[in-house]
Parts: C-alpha cells; structure tokens; sequence
C-alpha cells in the first residue's frame, strides 16, 4: 500500500475548497487525501515543481487515498492556479477554460475509484507546447467529489518554468496620493509585468515641496506570491502629514524571486512619484477673511474720502 505524505497533505489542503450552494467552512473535512507519487522526481515532495523546455514532456503521479468507510469515486482533472483577492492561491473551477497548466496536464484516466483504507496512483503527463513562451506557470492537478450540488476539491499544486530567458518586472501603476486632515493615502496598483512568479517589498512616503516636510509610511506588508500578469490593489497611509499645498508620493517596489529549491533573490528596486494637492484650508481661510477685511477697510476709507464736502475759501472783506 502507498503511504501518505504529511507534508503533501498540508500542500493538498491548499485546493481543498467548497463551491455551490453550501458555503465552505473550517470543518468541512473530506474523507480523501492526496499526496505526490515516488519516482525520479523524488519522494515526500510537498508540491510539484519543473523545469521543461518548449516542446518536451514528463509522466508523474498523484496518490490518491481513501481515509473514509465507503468506496470513492473521484473525478481528476487539472485546472491554472490564480491569486485570490485574500492573497492565496486557488484554483480556476472545472467549467473554466485553462491555457497554461491546466491545459497542458493529461491524467491517464478522468476518474479514480478508491475502496476504504486503500490508495491508488493516477499517472497524468504534462507536455509543454512548442510554441510554449518562456516563464513560470502555475496550476494543481485535483480530484473530486460532487455531492448535493457541492464539489469537494483536493489537489496538489504545480509549479512549471519553461526554458528560455526569464525577465522578472513589476510597475506601480495608477499612483495617487489624496490628502486629507493631517493624513494622507497613497494608492497603486502593483502589476507583475514580468514571466516570473514574484513577491513585491513595498515603502512608501510623502513630501512637501522639495522633499520639505518628509513622512515615511509605517512598514508595508510584502505582497504575495503574483503570477505573470496579476495585479494587486495596495493603499496606504502616511500620518502626521503637513498640508504643504503640493505634496510628492514615493513609492519604491522591490521583486522578489524565489526558485524551487526556496532561495530568493532580491532584484534591483523600481522607484515611482505622483503630486497631489495639501491646501491647509483653515489658515487659508483665515488669511482670505483677513485679506478681505483689509479691502473692506480701505475702499471704504477711499470713498468717504471721495464724498466729504470741500471747504471754499472765504471773500475777503473790502477796507473801509
């Protein structure tokens, strides 16, 4: 009997989700496990990763056991990986059509049917086209279950770098920075606009007019895992800003890549600037008031000025 890997059932629980009428739940438990077959790729591997060039392929397994007390049987398809708005990575559902890894795995049979306490071993290929561009691709192969109109998933993702030059690149992308009562909020958007997978380390300040005035942000969270192509909404908040009338909003990203083995490069940082105004209302109010009592003062002066009577110089009297 095929034991089950601890590690890849962690990995597995990853995809275990819940779709339908029935919301998913922490204790929604399935009564399968999936773990990554043994052979030339190695054994007790939490995941699946390659390197393939355009054109080639390779044959592996997924283990498949029934930890329940009746027979399963289990359907196994394989489906592109996306990045949730929680940050996590997910799978596309079945009825949505994959182009990368999803399109590219074949499991040797559409189904599995697992008896109670056994495990069986689902071969799938995966063969890169020809025409396949260079870069990281990401996606799960996964078996399941339909019940009363809800589908369990469980699966075990795959990490995919076809050969060829890799050129990581990120942008920050509809940058503004809005001010409002001694605080202000910079907004971008982070865009992988690379082939590689890649996490971003984030700062960010605000500045008055020739960089006077200068707030740093509190340190921002590093953003998950992107694919090639995602996107991630950031904003944050700089305190304690002076309303300088004109502020600078700085926005500097770092990449980070890591390869399978885990190591992570840092790669060189892209720096962005946006404008926006800081009117410091109040005084700016105060001051107008002022400035218009002043006219008020001095017109007024002008005319009554103007409209005062002009004194004649008397007749002088003849002498007697």
């Amino acid at each position: 009997m095929l034991t089950l890997r601890a590690a890849a059932v962690a990995a597995a629980a990853l995809f275990a989700v819940l779709t339908g009428a029935v919301p998913a739940t922490a204790q929604d438990d399935v009564p399968w496990s999936v773990a990554t077959a043994d052979g030339e790729f190695g054994s007790d591997r939490v995941n699946y990763n390659y390197t393939l060039d355009p054109g080639e392929q390779l044959t592996d397994g997924l283990v498949v056991t029934n930890n329940g007390s009746g027979p399963l049987d289990l359907a196994v398809y394989a489906a592109d990986a996306f990045t949730t708005t929680q940050g996590k990575l997910d799978l596309v559902t079945r009825d949505t059509a994959s182009t990368g890894v999803g399109a590219w795995v074949s499991p040797a049979a559409g189904s599995v049917t697992v008896q109670p306490g056994q495990s069986s071993e689902v071969p799938f290929t995966l063969a890169v086209p020809a025409g396949a561009t260079p870069g990281d691709r990401m996606g799960g192969i996964v078996t399941s279950l339909v019940q009363d109109g809800v589908e369990r998933r469980v699966g075990i993702r795959i990490r995919l770098r076809v050969g060829g030059a890799l050129t990581p690149g990120v942008s920050a992308e509809d940058v503004r920075v809005d001010y409002s009562g001694g605080d202000a909020v910079l907004t971008y958007t982070v865009h992988n606009t690379g082939n590689a997978i890649v996490a971003v380390r984030q700062s960010a300040s605000v500045s008055g007019p020739f960089g006077s005035w200068a707030h740093a942000a509190d340190p921002v969270a590093d953003t998950p895992s992107l694919l090639p192509g995602e996107k991630w909404p950031v904003s944050v908040p700089v305190h304690g800003v002076v309303p300088a009338v004109w502020l600078t909003g700085s926005v500097t990203l770092t990449p980070l890549l890591t390869d399978a083995a885990g190591s992570t490069a840092v790669l060189p940082a892209v720096a962005v600037t946006t404008h926006g105004w800081a009117v410091p209302w109040v005084p700016l109010v105060i001051v107008l008031c002022g400035l218009a009592v002043v006219v008020f003062l001095v017109r007024r002066r002008t005319r009554n000025r103007r409209a005062a009577p002009r004194e004649e110089p008397a007749d002088p009297v003849p002498a007697a």
